[in-house]
């Protein structure tokens, strides 16, 4: 089981570099979310440690050569937004429903109160697995009518990855726009290519690595503030739910929020990665130092160097 570490933003208090020096051999670096100022600085100069991929120019250099593709892949965002905004709308009122029991309070055994909130939580999963399902085929559907992995254009450039990523013992996935580094990750097809590497991922690279990702935000400056699934991730850390920077984003001290997030997102377990906060797999297991495990009874707990078993909610 390739070795996995999820950490908090680099913007302040940068912790890769400290990983990184403990991986031996060459490392692949993915700062695609940054678009094109995909060459900046890493944290603590780690781009001396290894070859920067340069993912996002080299999509940008396959839409410049194949103008069907481009015009393709644009209409297929713009189709995946429209579902997004549709999902977002069903959202709000899924999620005032469940709130509203919620605040309900009184005698929590009451057979009829817990059984509506149970309910009114089903339904609240059933549309994000709706959602995510209609996201999926959108992406097949593309991907059946225009087979961009047979496409020279990007076939040439896959290839080319192939070949970096085959002399790298470890990837660094930075963040930047999530939405941005997972097209484009999606576009060269990588993740088969990234799933046998240790991997150091933080901010929206850590988002992108997990199995789905949730876009959060409890107090956004417009907008409800309902957390909502984008898309499904690279799988990379199949059980966690990565929530960065989550200080700023999430009322970590008010239980009733913290609970309906991971009972919503369950099985998945959600973590809080803050400045300075590392959350690592290996065979052992999970382990963390400054990460936060939100519970489904509304506590967040501290995630220790004891096995992520014990700790699970």
């Amino acid at each position: 089981m390739p070795t996995v570490h999820l950490l908090g933003p680099q913007r302040q208090r940068p912790t890769a570099p400290a990983v990184v020096r403990r991986i031996a051999g060459r490392v692949a670096v993915v700062t695609a979310g940054w678009q094109e100022n995909e060459d900046d600085p890493l944290p603590g100069k780690l781009a001396a440690r290894g070859v920067n991929l340069g993912i996002y120019r080299r999509a940008e250099r396959v839409f410049d050569e194949d103008r069907e593709l481009f015009q393709a892949h644009r209409e297929r965002q713009l189709a995946l937004k429209r579902l997004q905004q549709l999902y977002r709308l069903r959202l709000d009122h899924a999620i005032a429903a469940y709130v509203q029991l919620l605040e309900l309070e009184g005698d929590r055994a009451e057979e009829p109160l817990a059984g509506e909130l149970q309910a009114a939580l089903e339904a609240l999963r059933d549309l994000d697995r709706k959602h995510l399902e209609r996201v999926r085929e959108a992406h097949a559907e593309f991907e059946d009518r225009w087979q961009p992995s047979g496409r020279e254009a990007v076939a040439r450039q896959r290839r080319e990855l192939a070949a970096e990523l085959e002399a790298a013992s470890a990837v660094l996935l930075a963040g930047g726009h999530v939405a941005v580094l997972l097209n484009r990750l999606r576009l060269f097809d990588l993740a088969p290519l990234l799933a046998g590497k240790t991997l150091v991922a933080w901010s929206a690279g850590a988002m992108v690595a997990a199995r789905r990702i949730v876009l959060f935000h409890d107090s956004p400056p417009w907008g409800a503030g309902n957390a909502e699934v984008l898309d499904s991730g690279l799988d990379l850390c199949a059980d966690v739910l990565p929530l960065p920077d989550a200080r700023r984003r999430l009322r970590a001290d008010d239980p009733l929020r913290v609970g309906r997030l991971a009972r919503r997102f369950a099985p998945l377990s959600c973590v809080a990665l803050d400045e300075r906060s590392c959350l690592r797999r290996d065979e052992s297991g999970w382990s963390g130092r400054r990460a936060r495990l939100f519970g489904r009874d509304g506590a967040v707990r501290a995630v220790g160097e004891s096995t992520w078993e014990a700790l699970a909610p």
